[in-house]
């Protein structure tokens, strides 16, 4: 375990594989979700001269179309880990199959390096699948993993097999995502800044990568250049955790770019924006732009809550928000809200005064259940009544924990919420 930035650095001339594992879950949606990490990587070893390829077992195990260029992933059910035995839901393999991932593997060149990433904690089992399959192909093939979970979960990660988990933020600079080792691709993905300034007690945005810092406009113009070049791209997502920080000498400057060169692109934020930041001219210049997924973070009513969320929006603040954003242009059926549900000692009556308050504005509310995530203030609180959430990451899964394990909220509860939001 350790940093693999300069044996990274190193290579050349070699046969570079880079692998996105599928997906065991309850549930999963395609929220223009691409491996930007790996990506970056990828491209980085190619321009060092080395021969790269990607087997993204979600995108290749892609079903039917949504929209805005995103798909439903093939599914089949499998059986529950013991860790959810008491869960009433069904357990599903997202993506890719197993012949169809051996058969790939059988296509590419035999590679001298293997880099495998990983997303959510809780869907190590996906990487475990992939990582057996990979040793059986190729047993004497370094395999590196990196990703969310190989950095939040390093112990546990360390327990799947791999020759070397990567335990911190890579020291490689970010030059562009290699989409075009994608077949059609019909989105991009990009990031103008890297972590948050923010410190919300749930958040492992200030974990991954402790250092909050911006890229270079130009740098982000030309990798979303690149992207766009290719003919089947018509969206680009971005990955920013705070986006619109610092609006005036980041977002704007940025804006004015994309609207003067990217008019047939659409743009999408699924991580949320910062409600208070969108006054009246932040909102025009996301409708004059094309951003066509409006997502607030709003988290809750509750003051509990919003100081949990570092305090960074209010009622009041949005209120004008939404009002700013109609105002530019968006329908009601555009503005989209997460509102958190089962954070430690939440109530089932807050979460539904969030819920009522966005309804009234005529925005949509949509629930984020909480996932305990390590490294955080709010994880070692959990872990105090659950132990197991240290050991087992499984527990971490926001079906699991926010539906099953939590003692502020129960199932049914829960799925009032939920009704409640969708207007059932």
């Amino acid at each position: 375990m350790g940093d693999y930035s300069s044996f990274l650095k190193s290579l050349s001339h070699k046969n570079i594989l880079g692998i996105n594992p599928p997906v065991f879950d309850f549930a999963f949606f395609d929220l223009w979700a691409k491996p930007l990490g790996l990506l970056y990587i990828l491209d980085y070893l190619r321009d060092l001269g080395n021969d790269v390829s990607l087997i993204d077992c979600i995108y290749e195990g892609r079903s039917k179309p949504k929209t805005f260029g995103r798909h439903k992933t093939q599914r089949a059910r499998v059986e529950k880990p013991d860790a959810y035995r008491d869960i009433p839901r069904r357990f599903y393999h997202f993506g890719m199959t197993k012949e169809a991932f051996e058969e790939r593997l059988s296509q590419v060149k035999r590679p001298n390096v293997i880099l495998v990433t990983s997303g959510m904690t809780y869907w190590y089992l996906g990487v475990k699948w992939c990582i057996d399959i990979i040793k059986r192909h190729f047993p004497d093939i370094p395999l590196l993993l990196g990703g969310i979970y190989a950095q939040l979960c390093p112990d546990h990660a360390q327990i799947l097999g791999v020759d070397g988990v990567q335990t911190c933020q890579l020291n490689l600079p970010l030059r562009r995502p290699a989409l075009d080792l994608y077949d059609n691709p019909e989105y991009g993905v990009t990031v103008t800044s890297i972590g948050c300034p923010l410190h919300c007690r749930y958040c492992a945005s200030g974990k991954l990568w402790p250092q909050y810092s911006r890229r270079p406009t130009e740098e982000v113009i030309a990798e979303i250049s690149f992207q766009a070049s290719i003919p089947t791209v018509k969206d680009m997502a971005f990955y920013d955790d705070a986006l619109l920080m610092d609006k005036e000498r980041h977002f704007y400057p940025l804006c004015e770019r994309l609207k003067d060169g990217f008019s047939d692109l659409r743009f999408h934020t699924p991580n949320g924006l910062h409600v208070r930041e969108i006054d009246e001219l932040c909102a025009r210049y996301l409708f004059k732009v094309g951003f066509k997924t409006i997502r607030l973070s709003f988290e809750g009513t509750d003051p509990a809550v919003q100081r949990a969320s570092s305090d960074k929006v209010c009622n009041l603040q949005y209120v004008q928000a939404v009002k700013n954003l109609l105002k530019a242009g968006y329908s009601l059926n555009d503005i989209e809200t997460y509102i958190l549900v089962g954070l430690p000692g939440q109530s089932y009556e807050s979460v539904k005064e969030a819920i009522l308050f966005v309804k009234s504005l005529g925005a949509t509310a949509k629930l984020a259940e909480y996932s305990p995530i390590p490294g955080t203030p709010m994880f070692d609180e959990c872990a105090k009544s659950f132990p197991q959430l240290r050991t087992e990451p499984l527990y971490q899964n926001n079906t699991a924990y926010c539906g099953y394990m939590t003692p502020d909220i129960t199932q049914d509860q829960l799925q009032e919420l939920k009704d409640l939001a969708n207007g059932r």
